[in-house]
């Protein structure tokens, strides 16, 4: 490759940096005309997005407060207030014009989660600055880029591959365009029905992935369930959580629930504890269905265990009639896809809207731990689920559960992802519309 071109391409690129680090809107639409939005520098990992929003850090001794003015005589002495105005308001047009960086970047296809060299997003740089309204751009941004992959892949699956030229050249730019979004964007397989984490790992790691998952050997202690690659299945800190999610969903005795994905066992014993007039457990995994035999859940009061993917076992419930007066859904190594397409299409058939002895009508929960590495990506995907909900029929109500600090409590000791982060669970109960 020409030594020169190498050159000049790196001066392009730090330009863009310094432009996009300024604030200098004009260079920044010209130098765009050319360049990527989504060029990295090798030594910070910065993008110009990472840099417009670094930019926004307080200058430590700006920041600082000024003495305070002393009284002489009934009257202010020295003009403080007036600086601290003038601060205040040159912060304010400055986050102003770092906000029209940050929307013209967007507008010319910045990737809003490419990670630095610290392992932060551009959002998680917002986050940890205090800066909301950029923060705030990051996560829409983030929900439209999101939203648009799930139509495009929507779109793929439903060409029949008969266009006509025109149409195929369209077919192509859409393909493109998902598979640059596809590139950047971290995947949405998970743990715990769906945790986003890091791409790197994830692509790598087949374990994680159905029904690779289903034929691996997994480990049982008592505080965790891993898989074959030492990946977090179920664990003890999530007691908590889901005994919230049963004392929403099953509020009186003698209620009809399923349960999908028994894991540990956790919410199922907890269901137990509510005296439920029949609990059906749906279970894939033939780990987890020896255990459940050994500690005799075939002979619980009225449980009934389905052996199989939720898949295969869901359409005989729906085709046999049985209804529900609570639902919850918590599978390991599936996508957020298989979630939606279980409350879109399924849940409709399953949940008795009037609630059986319950006042409250059905309910439906699931984990919700999608994208939970970072909270931005959390913020995201929640904002993408509860649309998703909503357009599916469903009012969610969501409650904040505070979350210990995993890492400090030893939990990921030995565990090979994080498969959690936060400090807060946001804690989902749905119930259909009207």
């Amino acid at each position: 490759m020409d030594p020169e071109f190498d050159t000049d391409t790196d001066l392009q690129m730090q330009s863009l940096l310094l432009a996009a680090a300024h604030h200098d809107i004009a260079a920044l639409r010209n130098l765009l005309r050319n360049t990527s939005a989504n060029v990295q520098d090798s030594e910070t990992g910065f993008t110009p997005l990472h840099a417009a929003i670094a930019a926004c850090e307080p200058d430590d001794e700006s920041e600082t407060p000024a003495e305070p003015s002393k009284q002489v005589n009934g009257h202010l002495n020295g003009d403080n207030g007036a600086d601290k105005r003038t601060d205040s308001e040159e912060r304010k047009k400055g986050l102003e014009v770092a906000a029209q960086t940050v929307k013209l970047l967007f507008q010319n296809g910045a990737i809003w989660n490419d990670l630095d060299q610290n392992g932060e997003t551009p959002g998680c740089i917002a986050l940890r600055l205090g800066l909301k309204e950029l923060y705030e751009l990051v996560v829409d941004a983030g929900v439209r880029a999101e939203l648009l992959l799930s139509r495009l892949d929507e779109y793929q699956l439903l060409g029949d591959g008969n266009d006509s030229a025109d149409e195929e050249d369209d077919d192509i730019e859409i393909i493109e365009a998902s598979e640059a979004i596809e590139a950047e964007n971290p995947s949405t397989e998970n743990t715990e029905t769906q945790v986003a984490t890091e791409p790197e790992v994830v692509s790598q790691d087949a374990s994680t992935t159905n029904p690779t998952y289903l034929t691996s050997p997994l480990t049982f202690t008592q505080t965790r369930l891993l898989d074959s690659s030492a990946n977090g299945v179920m664990m003890s800190w999530e007691t908590a959580l889901m005994k919230r999610s049963a004392e929403l969903l099953l509020p009186t005795p003698n209620l009809r629930v399923l349960n999908i994905g028994h894991g540990m066992g956790i919410i199922d014993g907890v269901f137990q504890s509510h005296s439920p007039s029949s609990h059906h457990i749906i279970e894939a995994h033939p780990d987890v269905l020896k255990r459940m035999r050994e500690e005799g859940w075939n002979d619980k009061p009225g449980v009934v265990i389905h052996e199989g993917r939720w898949q295969d076992v869901v359409p005989g419930l729906i085709e046999r009639g049985d209804m529900f007066d609570a639902i919850y859904f918590d599978t390991f190594a599936e996508e957020y896809k298989a979630l939606r397409e279980f409350f879109t299409e399924y849940v409709i058939g399953l949940l008795d809207s009037s609630g059986g002895e319950s006042s409250e009508g059905g309910k439906f929960g699931f984990f919700n731990g999608m994208g939970a590495d970072r909270q931005v990506c959390y913020d995201v995907y929640n904002k993408i689920v509860e649309m998703d909900l909503f357009e599916a029929g469903f009012d969610t109500k969501w409650e904040n559960i505070p979350v210990p600090d995993l890492q400090e409590a030893g939990e990921w000791d030995g565990v090979r992802r994080r498969y959690w982060a936060l400090d807060k669970y946001k804690l989902p109960t749905c119930s259909f519309i009207g």
